[in-house]
């Protein structure tokens, strides 16, 4: 009995001094963990814009065909002038809404609003300010929802993770020598990321409205999108 009650006194010693801490093991305890961060700056390739046209009109007959003509003639104009390929060009938004005046508390029928928008990708950059200047001169009364975004962000991404490793493992060098340690292996490794924003230029719908034929193309300017990798690395000390 005398034997058997020491040897499970030697067990509880050696599992306490291998568990300072509830839930940390050994392993964990001969560790250090850094973070580093990467940044990549990369500019727009894609540009997104909504080009539509509204009407108001006795019936919705008319108002359907003064807004199909127009819209018609400048999708014909993304294709032919432009090569915008089909699957860039899609319709957001077609509606047909009565139109009322009100009197004597009364409300009578003054006729039919008809639109239709179009959400355009363009991946061609030069082009986007002409495409705009065409959508005046053709007299679109809806013009708006500018965006910039990175068609493919993923090898940006790439970068920023390999300069946010290089800097966790510079940081974590430095203080290993500080400690008097050695790095080892690395034991876990994990990031978070910013996804690239869409960069918004001021072009509100209607801000373009009746433009007219000698109306000039304006300045584009696309700007730049910054993507942030944080990588928390940790490495195993010999």
């Amino acid at each position: 009995m005398v034997v058997g009650a020491v040897y499970l006194g030697v067990l509880t010693r050696n599992a306490m001094k291998t568990y300072d801490y509830i839930g940390i093991s050994e392993q964990q305890r001969h560790s250090i963990t850094i973070t580093g961060e990467g940044k990549v700056v990369g500019v727009p390739d894609i540009a997104e814009v909504q080009l539509g046209y509204s009407a108001d009109k006795k019936t919705v007959a008319e108002a359907q065909k003064e807004v199909v003509n127009k819209m018609n003639a400048m999708t014909e104009k993304l294709k032919k002038d432009f090569n915008i390929d089909a699957k860039d060009i899609q319709t957001a938004n077609y509606s047909i809404n009565p139109q009322y005046d009100w009197s004597d508390g009364r409300q009578t029928l003054r006729g039919y609003q008809v639109s239709e928008n179009l959400s355009l990708k363009v991946r061609k950059m030069e082009q986007v300010s002409d495409i705009l200047a065409v959508a005046g001169t053709l007299g679109l009364n809806q013009v708006g929802g500018l965006s910039f975004t990175i068609d493919d962000p993923e090898n940006l991404k790439q970068q920023a993770r390999e300069k946010a490793i290089k800097a966790a493992k510079a940081k974590a060098e430095a203080l290993a020598e500080i400690a008097g340690v050695k790095l080892g292996r690395i034991i876990s490794f994990n990031e978070s990321s910013n996804e690239p924003m869409p960069i918004y230029r001021t072009l509100g719908m209607g801000e373009a409205k009746a433009m007219d034929s000698a109306s000039v193309a304006p300045q584009i300017e696309a700007g730049s999108s910054e993507i942030v990798i944080n990588a928390t690395v940790e490495y195993e000390i010999l």
